[in-house]
């Protein structure tokens, strides 16, 4: 269980401060999987910070349970001066994972060649992604963070990914970003739609992209 319980976020920008969220208490079960739709700037990577736990509120408490990912996505957190091996057995020895084993699963799934043995600063953003989504997915987490990482690579690395989410999906939870509502469908059933600072909670994915489509639309009107 991943639970938000009157959560404030806002940061001081100079001689202002950015509220971010106020007041938000939800709950996310495992086995759940939860699409999240907001505009560019409506604060998705904020919140999936808060979720993972790399960031604090500013107000409020979030109660954890379930063994979290850091959220998967283009923005690594990666030491840019090690080789991608070098950070994914720096991840296995933090979880306890087999560095051998880790790094056979990794090396495999993110099909990044020579580069997998290359400092990270020599990668591009869609490179970075197939890395961390393939350290992510040899860790045995019960709640996966995705931003909008499965677009990532060629098509033998999307049907892998499909595959691997599918999997994950049958006993974790899934919370993912994304700004293609095809995504969205074919990964979340329940959906939340992020506006204003606050997030609503939609019986259906559909329905969350429904009403996100509209208030985009009536904000370029």
């Amino acid at each position: 269980m991943i639970q938000f319980e009157n959560v404030s976020k806002s940061y001081h920008i100079r001689k202002f401060q950015k509220q971010v969220f106020s007041d938000l208490s939800f709950t996310i079960q495992r086995g759940e999987s939860i699409g999240i739709c907001g505009a560019n700037g409506a604060g998705k990577s904020t919140l999936m910070r808060l979720i993972s736990g790399i960031e604090a509120p500013s107000g409020g408490k979030i109660i954890r349970t379930m063994s979290t990912s850091w959220p998967i996505g283009y923005n690594s957190t990666f030491v840019a001066s090690l080789t991608g091996a070098d950070n994914a057995r720096f991840i296995a020895r933090i979880y306890g994972k087999d560095e051998d084993e880790m790094l056979g699963f990794v090396e495999e799934f993110a099909q990044l060649g020579p580069y997998f043995h290359q400092p990270i600063f020599s990668y591009s953003a869609g490179m970075s992604a197939r890395l961390a989504f393939g350290v992510s997915l040899a860790i045995e987490f019960e709640c996966y963070l995705i931003d909008e990482v499965t677009g990532a690579g060629d098509e033998r690395f999307r049907e892998r990914s499909e595959r691997e989410l599918a999997n994950r999906r049958e006993t974790a939870a899934l919370i993912m970003v994304s700004h293609d509502p095809n995504t969205l469908l074919q990964y979340c059933d329940r959906g939340a739609v992020l506006y204003g600072g606050s997030l609503t909670f939609y019986d259906t994915i559909a329905d969350a992209i429904d009403v996100h489509h509209r208030l985009q639309m009536r904000k370029a009107s």
